[in-house]
């Protein structure tokens, strides 16, 4: 089953987890969540959120629960840029597509990386039709 959606506090604390986890709630707190103002109670319900809406597992480990991401930090975000696309942009690229074509700061390892995206998906049309 797929995870449910996040929001973009929830999203930020799993990519967080995803790079730097396992973490506990405290260690999260520290590294993130007092910089953001955050309430340790707040991150732990964070994660607790996270951990319902299947990102996010827990153990017990000596006395205290250590979290971590059930997936990792790429495919996270390429989870999270789907979500976006279906939800914000509702399921078309197009858009997306036209801001990128607009932008003028994107790096040359960013436009081999466009132009690699490109070629496979023309690959991919190809043989399926």
């Amino acid at each position: 089953m797929q995870p449910r959606p996040t929001s973009n506090q929830e999203l930020e604390f799993l990519l967080h987890l995803a790079q730097h986890g396992p973490l506990t709630a405290t260690a999260l707190w520290e590294e993130l969540g007092s910089s953001h103002g955050l309430a340790r109670t707040t991150v732990l319900t964070v994660l607790e959120r996270l951990r319902r809406k299947g990102h996010v597992a827990r153990r017990r480990h000596d006395g205290v629960y250590v979290y971590r991401a059930l997936e990792g930090h790429v495919d996270t975000m390429r989870r999270s840029v789907g979500q976006f696309v279906d939800r914000a942009l509702g399921g078309s690229i197009s858009p997306f597509a036209a801001y990128l074509s607009e932008r003028s700061d994107v790096s040359e390892e960013e436009l081999d990386q466009l132009n690699r995206a490109v070629r496979a998906l023309s690959e991919r049309k190809r043989r399926t039709s």
